[in-house]
């Protein structure tokens, strides 16, 4: 049986689409029309509910807060988008470095380099 919403320490996990768009507005500090915008834009892409109604999660709502830093700063919306995506492949490319050197550790990794003939 799971816990119910309401029971001490349930907390969803950072990516689980939770809250609604008042609420995810709320949070961030924002109007529920410039998370529509955001939305719209591709910032950023909360779930949607089987009737197309957007769902925020945790990790939603602190790239609204970090879209609303950067355009405070004066960058523009493309700018934060061009931000967004970038900072999102150095997170993969990291995840993946991390992979390897991994296996690279416990030595599933094998790295073939040609030796070099001498003339």
């Amino acid at each position: 049986m799971s816990a119910p919403l309401s029971s001490p320490g349930f907390e969803p996990a950072e990516d689980a689409p939770v809250f609604v768009i008042s609420v995810a507005a709320e949070l961030a500090g924002l109007h529920a029309q410039t998370l529509r915008t955001y939305d719209r834009l591709g910032l950023v892409s909360p779930g949607r509910t089987p009737g197309g109604g957007r769902r925020y999660s945790a990790r939603d709502i602190a790239q609204l807060r970090e879209v609303q830093r950067l355009s405070q700063e004066g960058v523009s919306l493309a700018g934060i988008k061009r931000i967004l995506q970038l900072e999102d492949e150095v997170r993969r490319l990291r995840r993946r470095l991390d992979e390897l050197e991994s296996e690279r550790r416990s030595g599933a990794l094998v790295v073939w380099r040609p030796t070099q003939h001498r003339k």
